[in-house]
C-alpha cells in the first residue's frame, strides 16, 4: 500500500493542474488513509461528510428495491425492518452499511420469503410478491405454512 500512496502523491505533484483525483469512503478509514504519508491530508483540501440516513430514508430504500424486484413489504414487515434498523448490531459504526445493509436485509427476505414458500401446494400472486415480517427474520422463526 505505502508504494500506491507513493504513487498517488507523485502523479498528484506532477500532474496537479491536469486530472482531479477524489477519494470516497468512510470518515474514519478516510481520517487514518489520509494520516499514512504526512503530505497527504494537504493535498485534500476539500472534504464532504454525508450524513446516514435516516430511518424513514432506509425504508424508503427498502421499498424501492423491492418494487424493482417486483416485491413489497407489506406493513407489518415494514415495521419489522424499522425495528431491525434500530437494533445495535445494525448501528454499529464498524460493521452497518446504511443503504447497503438494507440491501443486503431485502436480499435475505427475498431468499426467505422462497424457502417460506416452496412447500406450499398453491401460491397466490400475491403471496410470491409479499415480503412478510418472518421473511426479515430467521427461516425458522416464521409460522409454518
Amino acid at each position: 500500500m505505502l508504494i500506491c500512496i507513493l504513487g498517488f502523491v507523485k502523479s498528484m505533484e506532477d500532474h496537479k493542474d491536469e486530472f482531479i483525483l477524489i477519494l470516497a469512503g468512510y470518515k474514519r478509514e478516510m481520517d487514518n488513509f489520509l494520516q499514512t504519508n504526512p503530505g497527504l491530508h494537504s493535498r485534500f483540501p476539500i472534504h464532504i461528510n454525508f450524513p446516514d440516513y435516516s430511518r424513514q430514508e432506509l425504508l424508503q430504500i427498502a421499498d424501492q428495491l423491492c418494487v424493482k424486484r417486483q416485491y413489497q413489504l407489506n406493513a407489518q414487515a415494514q415495521n419489522t425492518l424499522l425495528q431491525l434498523l434500530n437494533l445495535p448490531e445494525h448501528c454499529n459504526e464498524d460493521n452497518f452499511g446504511n443503504a447497503r445493509t438494507v440491501r443486503n436485509i431485502i436480499e435475505k427476505a427475498i431468499r426467505r420469503q422462497a424457502v417460506r414458500l416452496i412447500n406450499k401446494h398453491f401460491t397466490t400472486r400475491e403471496e410470491l410478491m409479499v415480503i412478510e415480517p418472518c421473511d426479515l427474520e430467521e427461516v425458522g422463526k416464521c409460522a409454518s405454512v
